[in-house]
């Protein structure tokens, strides 16, 4: 069998498939376009062929390769931890817009997962102190090796939410929480079912942990400080009324390549 032949014959969505090759044999994209005639040896042919039904049994391809391309940058992901999704370059953008590019500041990045906005936003602002969150072990792990990984100096510390942060103040604070209601069909739904579902799920309406950010992110921010969080293609109304209901000025909702609300911001 060769890389040719394992791409045809695969079954799987063709990036997907790549994506797999990829992996086993530890090369890029281009190299399986210029070796299609390589063959593939027993050991590459059998790894090849695990991963490819773990995939058509649903496994997402980035637990599957433990890698994510987000922000033209690649992270480190496992199960302990969400996938990072295109929708949260929306989040991304708006904080590095209120961030300034030469100057100090003290970002908060809550629910820090694998770190991929914190790393990103003190990468693309170097004079920035960025602290990162998390209620995981695990994930505060992971997001450490890919923060050493970029280079990048990120505080990270166990915290849920903001019980350890004592009466520290930042000029902006993000998050992408838990935003989905129990019981959510989504939930069965594609790369989710394999995905922590405490990073998932907020509660029945899935409103909870944006309502903890929101109302105690006040005492942590710098007079005009900025909070911004992801939500629900649908939770956009709700998260402004929030927002303006805590006191918040500047209140705006983005919207993702898709159309859909996906960023709510406000600032003190």
């Amino acid at each position: 069998m060769s890389i040719g032949d394992a791409l045809r014959d695969s079954g799987l969505d063709a990036v997907d498939a790549r994506a797999l090759l990829r992996h086993v044999l530890g090369c890029d994209g281009a190299y399986l376009i210029s070796h299609p005639d390589r063959p593939l040896d027993a050991k590459e042919r059998e790894t090849f062929a695990a991963l490819r039904a773990r995939r058509v049994a649903g496994e997402p391809v980035a637990y599957l390769t433990a890698e994510r391309e987000f922000y033209s940058l690649s992270f480190k992901v496992t199960p302990a931890v969400l996938i990072p999704r295109p929708e949260t370059e929306v989040l991304v953008d708006a904080a590095l817009q209120r961030i300034p590019r030469h100057a100090p500041s003290r970002v908060l990045d809550l629910a820090t997962g694998s770190g991929c906005v914190a790393i990103l936003i003190a990468k693309h602002r170097p004079d920035a102190q960025v602290t990162g969150t998390d209620a995981s072990d695990a994930a505060l792990a992971l997001a450490g090796e890919n923060a050493a990984r970029h280079g990048v100096n990120v505080a990270f510390a166990k915290s849920d939410w903001f019980a350890a942060l004592a009466d520290r103040r930042f000029d902006v604070i993000v998050a992408n929480p838990p935003y989905i209601a129990a019981g959510d069909p989504h939930l069965e739904e594609g790369d989710l079912r394999f995905e922590p579902p405490g990073a998932l799920v907020a509660g029945p309406t899935g409103l909870e942990c944006i309502e903890v950010i929101v109302e105690h992110a006040v005492r942590h921010l710098t007079a005009g400080g900025w909070l911004l969080f992801e939500h629900g293609f649908d939770q956009g109304a709700c998260s402004r009324v929030l927002l303006a209901a805590m006191g918040y000025g500047d209140v705006v909702t983005l919207r993702d390549l898709s159309g859909n609300e996906r960023v709510s911001c406000g600032r003190v």
